[in-house]
């Protein structure tokens, strides 16, 4: 099938990815546009494997506050370079980031961040539920796993479904980015409040 300009360009304008990564996705995927997105997010996934152990130490820190001014976010996002650090699709990922942060409440930036006590008792209460429920030892382990997986998903950014795509986690969201800006890009840090909040230590 032959690769038009046209449909180059709109791959490009869809995916934010590089003219020549463009038309080798569409070649590799006979035109088709649906296939091709796949085909350079699993790129930008290797591409996020690959960048894995590069220092990011420039960035940008996102905001956002919700219209009805109850909720209000920021967020520390950082890249390898300034020029990144710059880009205009690099801080509409911080903005989006803090909307999500806004919407869904997470915890933890990733799973490595929750304590390993809280961890502990998660499973052993998963572990007695499903105990309780007659299990099997085996079924049992299986269970824990899976709630322990959800259990992630709600409490961690990176582990949480996007709300503007529900198809994605929020880690997908930036790896595609890794492909389309070529650096190592991670969240170091967030703040969340909500008024009327309680802080922990009170």
């Amino acid at each position: 099938m032959e690769i038009t300009a046209k449909m180059v360009k709109d791959l490009r304008e869809k995916t934010g990815a590089g003219m020549m990564d463009c038309k080798k996705a569409l070649a590799d995927t006979n035109g088709n546009e649906e296939e091709a997105v796949k085909w350079l997010r699993e790129r930008g996934i290797s591409k996020a494997q690959k960048k894995s152990d590069k220092a990011a130490q420039e960035g940008f820190i996102g905001s956002y506050v919700h219209s009805n001014g109850q909720i209000g976010v920021l967020v520390e996002i950082n890249c390898e370079t300034d020029f990144v650090a710059k880009n205009e699709q690099f801080r509409e990922l911080a903005k989006n980031i803090s909307m999500q942060i806004a919407a869904a409440n997470p915890v933890y930036v990733s799973s490595d961040e929750v304590p390993q006590e809280r961890v502990n008792q998660e499973r052993e209460l998963y572990s007695k539920q499903a105990e309780q429920e007659g299990k099997p030892d085996h079924v049992v382990e299986k269970i824990v796993d899976g709630k322990m997986q959800k259990f992630y998903q709600e409490i961690c950014l990176l582990e949480q479904t996007y709300v503007k795509d529900d198809s994605l986690k929020i880690q997908d969201v930036i790896n595609d980015m890794v492909a389309v800006l070529g650096e190592k890009i991670e969240v170091r840090r967030f703040v969340r409040m909500e008024v009327g909040e309680q802080q922990a230590s009170e």
